[in-house]
Parts: C-alpha cells; sequence; structure tokens
C-alpha cells in the first residue's frame, strides 16, 4: 500500500518534478557532439564543412520538434516520454556502432538520418517535461523553467565527466551512454510523471516556493562538485569512482522534498490528478491565471501597435499576454523579435558546441572534453541565475525578462571577442514564450521558437564556420583537411560576436514593447504577496 499512497498524496507531484529533472539531466545529449565529432571525422574522412553539416543533421532533429508540439496536446506525457526514448535509443545507438567500429561507416546520407534521430529524440523528452511542469506549477513559472533548464545545461558535463571518470573519454563508450541512460531514465519518468492541477491556496504557493529554493540549491551543488572534478585535473581510478557515486547521491537528493511532503503533508490534501493522464487544455490567459482579469480599454482597441485589431470574422486578437494560437502568434511582430533575437544567440552558441572539438585544436587544445563540461557548467549557471534573478526583478519592479537575454547576448559577445583576438585562456569564456503568447499551447510555441536552432547551426556552424575553416585549412592524407592557428576561425568569432550585438538590440527592442506585460505580472505579484502575508 505504500508506493500506491505516495504517489497520490501530495508527495506525488513532487515525484513527478524529481523525475523530471532526473530527464532533463540526460536531454542535453544535442550539445555532446564535440565529444566525438573528430572520430567521425577521421573514421568518415571528412572536411570540416561535411562534418560541420552533420552536426547541421542533428540539430535538424529540433525542427521535427513541431510533431512533439503537437502531440503535447494530444497525448499524454507517458507516450511522448517512450517516442523519445526508443528514438534516442536508435539514433544514438547506430552512431556508437559505427564509432565503435561493430559496423563499417554508413553513407553520409544515412548517418545524417541517424544523427537527426538524435537530436530530435530530446525534442519529446523536453517536451513531456517542460509542458507537464509548467501547467503542475503555472504560478512558479520563472523557478520551474530556471532549474529544468539548467539541468539541462548540466547534462552535458554529467555524460562528459562520467565518461573521463569511467571510460577515459573513449567516444564509442560515450555514444552508449547517450543512446542508454536516457532511455532508462525516460521509462522511469513514465512511471511517475503526471498532469496535476497547480497550487490553488496562499499557502499552497508558499510551500512551492520554499521548496523550489531547496531545488536550486541541489542542483547549485551539483553543478560545483561537477566544477570540481574539471578543475582539479586528473584523477587516479579510486577518486573517479568516488566521483561517480558523490554525484549519484547529489543527483539522488531531491528525493528528499517529495519524501518530506509525504511524511508531514496532513492527510485528505490529496493533490488533483486526471487519471488517464491526458494533457487537458489550459483555457485561461495567462495574466487572468495569475492575477486579476485583464482590462482591455476602450483606448486601444485601434492603438498603432495593432495588438488588438479584429480580423476579418470579427474574432479579436488576443492581446500580448493571453493564449495565442499558431496563426495568431507568428503574425505579432513581437514574435519575430523574439524569433531573430534567439537565432543570434542560439545560433552562435551552436556553432561553438559543434566545432568545439576543432576550434580547440586550433587554439592549441589537444583534449576539449573539459572545454565542453565547463561550458556545459556556465551555462547551467546562466539558466538558474537568470530564472531566479528574472522571477525576482519581475516581482520587485516588473523587469522585463529579454534584458536577461540581451545581458546573455553581451557576455557572448565579449568572449567570442576574445576568442577572436586567441587572448590566453579564452576558449575559457564561452519562459519568455510562455508569459508573452500563454500557455495553451505552450508544446508547440517552444518547439517552433526553437526552429531557430536548426537554422541558427546551418548558417552559423554548416556554413559560415564550415566553409570558413577550409578555406585556412590544408588536406590531409585521408581526405578530410586541418588547420591549426588563431586564423583558423579568427573571422568566424567576429561575425559571431556582430550577430550577437544584433540579437542585443532585438532583445532591448523586444523588452520596450512588452513592459506593460511585466508591469501587469508585476502588479499580480504585489497582490499576491500581501495576500501570503499573515494578518496582525
Amino acid at each position: 500500500m505504500f508506493p500506491w499512497q505516495f504517489l497520490t498524496s501530495p508527495a506525488g507531484k513532487w515525484l513527478g518534478f524529481v523525475t523530471a529533472i532526473w530527464v532533463q539531466a540526460i536531454s542535453g545529449n544535442n550539445y555532446t557532439f564535440s565529444n566525438y565529432s573528430h572520430a567521425l571525422k577521421s573514421l568518415m574522412a571528412l572536411t570540416q564543412l561535411q562534418l560541420n553539416n552533420l552536426s547541421v543533421a542533428k540539430d535538424v532533429g529540433k525542427a521535427f520538434g513541431l510533431l512533439s508540439g503537437l502531440a503535447s496536446d494530444r497525448w499524454p506525457t507517458s507516450i511522448i516520454l517512450i517516442f523519445g526514448a526508443v528514438e534516442g535509443l536508435i539514433g544514438y545507438g547506430v552512431q556508437w556502432l559505427v564509432v565503435s567500429q561493430r559496423i563499417s561507416p554508413l553513407p553520409y546520407w544515412q548517418m545524417c538520418i541517424f544523427m537527426c534521430m538524435g537530436g530530435n529524440s530530446t525534442t519529446w523528452m523536453n517536451t513531456a517535461v517542460l509542458v507537464t511542469c509548467m501547467r503542475n506549477f503555472a504560478n512558479n513559472r520563472g523557478p520551474v523553467s530556471g532549474i529544468l533548464k539548467g539541468y539541462v545545461g548540466l547534462s552535458t558535463a554529467i555524460f562528459t565527466d562520467l565518461c573521463t571518470a569511467l571510460f577515459s573519454s573513449n567516444p564509442s563508450k560515450f555514444l552508449l551512454m547517450l543512446a542508454v541512460v536516457p532511455a532508462i531514465v525516460c521509462l522511469t519518468a513514465v512511471l511517475f510523471l503526471k498532469e496535476t492541477e497547480p497550487a490553488s491556496t496562499p499557502s499552497e504557493q508558499k510551500q512551492e516556493a520554499k521548496f523550489f529554493r531547496a531545488f536550486d540549491v541541489i542542483a547549485i551543488a551539483v553543478a560545483v562538485y561537477l566544477l570540481a572534478f574539471d578543475i582539479t585535473g586528473t584523477h587516479g581510478h579510486v577518486l573517479s569512482l568516488a566521483f561517480v557515486i558523490g554525484l549519484a547521491v547529489l543527483l539522488a537528493m531531491p528525493l528528499g522534498v517529495p519524501l518530506y511532503t509525504f511524511l508531514y503533508t496532513p492527510s485528505g490534501t490529496e493533490p488533483s490528478c486526471h487519471n488517464d493522464d491526458i494533457e487537458h487544455q489550459i483555457k485561461e490567459p495567462l495574466l487572468a491565471k495569475i492575477g486579476a482579469p485583464i482590462e482591455k480599454p476602450p483606448e486601444i482597441q485601434n492603438s498603432n501597435e495593432g495588438i488588438n485589431l479584429r480580423n476579418v470574422v470579427g474574432k479579436r486578437q488576443p492581446l500580448i499576454g493571453e493564449d495565442h494560437t499558431i496563426i495568431e502568434m507568428v503574425q505579432t511582430f513581437d514574435f519575430w523579435i523574439l524569433f531573430f533575437s534567439f537565432l543570434c544567440g542560439v545560433g552562435t552558441g551552436m556553432c561553438v558546441m559543434n566545432n568545439m572539438a576543432q576550434m580547440g585544436l586550433a587554439l592549441g587544445y589537444h583534449d576539449v572534453s573539459i572545454f565542453v563540461s565547463l561550458t556545459s557548467i556556465w551555462g547551467f549557471f546562466g539558466r538558474i541565475v537568470s530564472g531566479l534573478a528574472s522571477e525576482y526583478y519581475i516581482g520587485k519592479c516588473g523587469t522585463p525578462r529579454p534584458l536577461w537575454n540581451a545581458a546573455a547576448e553581451v557576455l557572448m559577445a565579449l568572449g567570442f571577442i576574445a576568442m577572436a583576438s586567441a587572448l590566453p585562456g579564452s576558449f575559457y569564456i564561452v519562459p519568455v514564450a510562455s508569459e508573452l503568447f500563454g500557455l495553451k499551447y505552450y508544446g508547440l510555441l517552444y518547439n517552433i521558437l526553437i526552429l531557430n536552432l536548426p537554422l541558427g547551426s546551418f548558417l552559423f556552424s554548416g556554413l559560415l564556420a564550415g566553409l570558413l575553416y577550409d578555406a585556412q585549412a590544408t588536406s590531409t592524407s585521408g581526405g578530410g583537411t586541418t588547420c591549426v592557428g588563431p586564423h583558423c576561425y579568427m573571422l568566424v568569432f567576429v561575425i559571431m560576436a556582430i550577430a550577437c550585438m544584433l540579437g542585443l538590440a532585438l532583445d532591448v527592442l523586444l523588452a520596450f514593447r512588452t513592459k506593460n506585460v511585466y508591469a501587469k505580472i508585476y502588479e499580480s505579484k504585489k497582490r499576491t504577496t500581501t495576500t501570503l502575508r499573515p494578518h496582525s
């Protein structure tokens, strides 16, 4: 009886969130290409342009994330997770067979297909987790997004450091981990990640905030632990095994929250769960969900911003902050600002991740695994800090979230300039959608926005970096190309720095245009805070 009592108690909701964290901790395999790209380049005798286009095929899998977005409004979470697990097992499993030389290298077009499958598998995992958790914790989207996406950032470091500790960074063993581990974790999450009703009382909201702070502390501890392993140099067999055991303990620590909830929550306060786990459509607009109804004064009906015009059949175009259908969303100017600002940031970031092995060699580093891991860890700190800081400043003064994207663009531009200059040590430098367009179709909106990942990968990695690298490189005896020296990627870094500055301008523009939305969120949070305060 204990397992059933546990799952049907309020702790069941938190147990689902813990398994969601585990899924995110293994779903960042799209960013690990540099750990095995050199092996693929050697085995298949590829030029840099061919290798980069192979990585683009992996990122194109993200474009088919539209399918998982559509499925999230029709299928239960369990089916979406199973689909992602099976697809990843096949996609990365075949790559493992090739790199381990158990089969001969496949034709280039076939490798592109399996790379695409591996990349697409993560969209099913991410969609299942994000959509379910954003709905289960609708009053805490910032912390939820920060924690979950933070673990996605850490997942690359988790895989890289585990492979380093257990298999000495062997690329074939690394691919085997990418194939098997996510499948096991997703099948575990199938049992526990269900949709529940969000917190509806001030006491429940206060308890959620307290638990999310605990999750933040644990996540930061994991990141610091991984960072310590990376910067302490080589490790012996015993220390490596001790590291693996310690990491397993840290990843299991979030289970303390559902256990605490089960032991100390009074009986009779069971959450309202959907037994068949069919994702219900959230029909309330975002701002009405978290506060008072949105006022629509008649004076803005014909405003020159055009955000409240009526279409030809008389249906009102939803305001920014309300639920948008796909057609309604792509008709807004704000969506395209958001899309292209993400393109500048995500595209340049993916170029670095996909080319890190060759960038490291060009700058004189023979083993880039530490840089892959460090990029993952600092990416985590960026995600977790942005989630916490953006939520804090929205509640404090209504600061628009796009300004945090702008800050990230500035840091990326500075990093690219440093790497273009080949400065010593320069290689170490490197939930807006739900608030602007609502939660009703969040799974599909999320996957439409990340279409810029394969597009950015193609433009910056497949074309820009591939062509400019090969123009500087010399041919090898096996038919590939190689280049050593800061000149190999200097122009690439300069162009990406300029792209980041363009993204900065777009983020500032979006922040200005959406400041009224965040002002309403600020007012609603003030009312909620007043409600949560004990009355004297």
